[in-house]
């Protein structure tokens, strides 16, 4: 009799210990999700999930990835940039375009092409990063005289430099709007005004955004005439805004050309291994060969990067 009931005795610990031991998993396991949750949270500057309603793919890599040092400059450049993508995507995405390219090369030209066609969707990527970025610094810069009045009027009717911020948010379109929507935030938590928008300018860096971050912080610290400030300071960015335009378009001719010379040597590749099927094989099959291409492909770059310096103007 007592033999059977230490026997449900040790039955009954064994079961209870099971009970427990699964309840402390499930715990284990519920905690990890909402910390990795929070982390994510916390530390993810792009497009939200909820603000968009996308679902978003390879959210392991993502997390992953952002953890990194790769990753963490990647998510900057594509919050830089305002793309409704994730670091985890674009890598993906990247590493599909490099494959592809990859193929194709050594398909079209010769094996030898391969690796190069890899790298250079590795620097399409990074290109179409930096034009993305740019093209959302020249848009941002079209708004800046806008964003100027609506600051006047707004100071000028006695709102804080504050609210006159939220205020243009809600007024502005993308990437203006969303940029000070960012500001207003920080500065509803309880950051200064000083680094809301030392961080705005550095996001989206230009000469006339940090002539308007250091007109607003001056004022600000100094309780300065902002109305007027910001009245002149309209004047001369729109005086800006249309030398820039006008730049653009005289150099318009030259950045073409800077494109087209690298697209052309690229012909001259298929053009020759069309004329003669396997020309480009049997000439890289030598080292001879393989460094007379990698000459080629580095003048051209030199062209390249030769042709935007000189084309290049600040105003």
């Amino acid at each position: 009799m007592e033999l059977h009931t230490l026997v449900q005795l040790t039955l009954a610990a064994a079961l209870l210990t099971c009970v427990l031991a699964v309840i402390g998993v499930h715990s284990y396991a519920r905690g990890r999700a909402r910390r990795a949750e929070l982390v994510d949270r916390l530390t993810h500057t792009g497009p939200q999930e909820s603000g968009t309603g996308r679902r978003r793919h390879f959210r392991d890599l993502d997390r992953r990835l952002r953890r990194t040092r790769l990753g963490r400059w990647l998510e900057r450049r594509l919050a830089a940039t305002g793309l409704d993508i994730t670091p985890g995507e674009f890598f993906v995405a990247m590493l599909g375009t490099v494959a592809a390219l990859w193929l194709i090369g050594q398909a079209a030209l010769a094996p030898f092409f391969g690796p190069i066609a890899g790298l250079l969707g590795i620097w399409a990527a990074v290109q179409f990063l930096n034009w993305q970025r740019r093209r959302r610094i020249e848009r941002f810069i079209g708004q800046l005289p806008e964003i100027a009045r609506i600051l006047a009027n707004a100071t000028q009717a006695g709102l804080a430099l504050r609210t006159a911020i939220g205020m243009a948010a809600e007024e502005l379109e993308a990437p203006a709007g969303e940029e000070l929507v960012k500001v207003s935030d920080q500065l509803a938590i309880g950051h200064s005004l000083d680094d809301a928008l030392g961080e705005l300018a550095d996001r989206l860096p230009s000469r006339e955004l940090v002539v308007l971050v250091t007109t607003l912080v001056l004022s600000n610290r100094a309780g300065g005439q902002v109305v007027s400030a910001l009245r002149n300071l309209t004047e001369t960015l729109e005086e800006r805004k249309e030398t820039r335009r006008e730049i653009r378009t005289q150099l318009s001719q030259v950045t073409m050309t800077s494109y087209a010379v690298p697209v052309l040597g690229v012909g001259a590749l298929f053009l020759m291994n069309g004329v003669r099927d396997g020309a480009l094989a049997r000439m890289t099959g030598s080292p001879v060969g393989q460094g007379c291409v990698l000459v080629a492909f580095g003048l051209y770059a030199v062209g390249f990067v030769l042709i935007r310096r000189l084309s290049r103007i600040d105003v």
